[in-house]
């Protein structure tokens, strides 16, 4: 684990100062000039080489600790792998072109965002993975707002918000079971005492995305019939094309690992799809998982919304996460991040600094490391003997962490989610960010209890840091 790195003592102010500068580069290179993340990562990396060697850190000890960084990742990769030749298997099988035609059927136009957000939230809860129900339903939702001449960025945020209030919320999530086990909380518990943030949360979203809506038009109608039209004569849509999805849903529900379950939706898929085609020629087969499915139909928006997947589709996001981690290992290495957290604790007088500051912490580093698992794991070492001694349960921590860690992952662009999500939906970080509602209302109502003591057990407003 990359907190267990041998580490150089710096003082927190120095921490401090060279985290501001380097979020400073990185956010006005990917910000304010829209370069890649890539190159943006590489000039952090590159500081805080630089810092290495003014400090005198033994350079292979350097790469060494990018190294290890990037190995944590690994796991995250082979992921990614997956679900690229997952979607590309569904396209090729008729799974996601189906869902689009369920999808036009069901929202004929009206509350469009809404019922996006509503029904990504009902799947993501039911297979606990937000990345799985992004790149299959979230793909399908996005596809079709974006030939119905809907705004395909709102469109995102909505689906990233529904995602990942199901990944929040399912006691199959790898995440809020991570968030339950770090703080030493019952994971039923964690997930019932969740819901004083999560349902206004969900509530204050769908009511803005219920407002935001288009208007039933004649010219959206008439689009509908005609991307209905166009994927019935591509052959694509068959009720059972969904038996890929079903698969996959049983398969989380008893919780089958998460690459086992993803090949297992594949190869369902790949069966489907050589059932339907009468036999396929087993180079087309593998041409499909590498470079993904090319839709051939003659019409420009259908071909875009389905020409998707594949192994090659993922490498962009796969080139961002592995130097984003390899810049966390840096950042370990060089005693930054453990600074900051002595730093951090220093400070912590009143229970409402307390939760603030580890929701704070959370999303500090979501945005300097882009890792959704040590936006969890750090605070909740970093902050657990903290809350036990202000009297606070270990449920009340573990909120903290899914409301600040779990779900701001998504809004950053060089954060594993982000990078992730961009590059399956086809829109920016920086562009869906406004609208994806409820991860920006999450932390916002996790401090605001902090602040008010709502839902908190009684107690005093200072407490002692020391050990009795």
């Amino acid at each position: 684990m990359l907190q267990k790195q041998k580490v150089l003592a710096i003082r927190p102010a120095e921490a401090a100062f060279i985290t501001v500068l380097l979020m400073g580069i990185i956010g006005y290179l990917i910000i304010g000039i829209k370069v890649v993340p890539q190159i943006a990562i590489i000039a952090g990396v590159v500081l805080l080489l630089v810092f290495g060697a003014v400090k005198k850190v033994n350079f292979m000890e350097l790469e060494a600790a990018m190294a290890a960084g990037a190995k944590s990742g690994i796991a995250s990769v082979m992921i990614f792998f997956f679900i690229g030749m997952l979607i590309s298997s569904w396209m090729a099988s008729g799974t996601i072109p189906t869902f689009i035609y369920l999808a036009v059927e069901l929202v004929s136009g009206k509350f469009y965002y809404a019922v996006v957000f509503v029904v990504t939230s009902i799947i993501g809860v039911s297979i606990g993975s937000s990345l799985t129900t992004a790149a299959t339903l979230g793909v399908a939702f996005v596809g079709a707002s974006t030939t119905l001449g809907i705004s395909p960025v709102i469109t995102a945020g909505a689906v990233v918000s529904g995602a990942f209030f199901g990944d929040k919320m399912s006691p199959l999530s790898d995440t809020t079971n991570l968030a339950a086990s770090v703080a030493g909380a019952d994971l039923f518990d964690h997930i019932k005492n969740m819901l004083w943030t999560t349902i206004p949360a969900f509530l204050f979203s769908l009511i803005v995305y219920l407002v935001i809506s288009p208007a039933d038009t004649e010219q959206s109608i008439k689009q509908m019939g005609n991307l209905k039209d166009a994927l019935l004569n591509l052959k694509l849509v068959h009720w059972y094309s969904l038996l890929p999805f079903i698969v996959l849903t049983i398969l989380a529900a008893k919780k089958v690992p998460v690459i086992a379950t993803l090949f297992a939706g594949i190869l369902s898929a790949l069966f489907i799809s050589v059932w339907m085609n009468n036999g396929v020629d087993g180079k087309r087969l593998f041409d499909l998982l590498y470079f993904g499915y090319k839709s051939e139909s003659g019409i420009q928006e259908v071909d875009s919304m389905l020409t998707r997947g594949g192994i090659e589709s993922m490498m962009f996001s796969i080139s961002v996460v592995l130097l984003a981690l390899s810049m966390g290992g840096l950042l370990f290495r060089l005693g930054i991040i453990p600074a900051l957290i002595s730093l951090l604790q220093g400070v912590l007088t009143r229970v409402s600094l307390l939760i603030s500051t580890t929701a704070g912490f959370a999303v500090v580093i979501n945005f300097i490391i882009g890792e959704q698992y040590l936006s969890v794991l750090l605070p909740g070492n970093a902050f657990k003997e903290n809350f036990k001694k202000a009297g606070l349960e270990p449920k009340h921590l573990s909120r903290v962490l899914e409301d600040a860690g779990t779900v701001v992952n998504p809004l950053v662009p060089w954060s594993v989610c982000g990078v992730f999500l961009a590059s399956v939906l086809g829109v920016p970080v920086t562009e869906y960010i406004p609208f994806a509602l409820f991860c920006l209302f999450s932390p916002l109502l996790t401090i605001f209890y902090g602040f008010t003591g709502l839902t908190l057990p009684k107690h005093d407003k200072k407490y002692s840091h020391k050990v009795s």
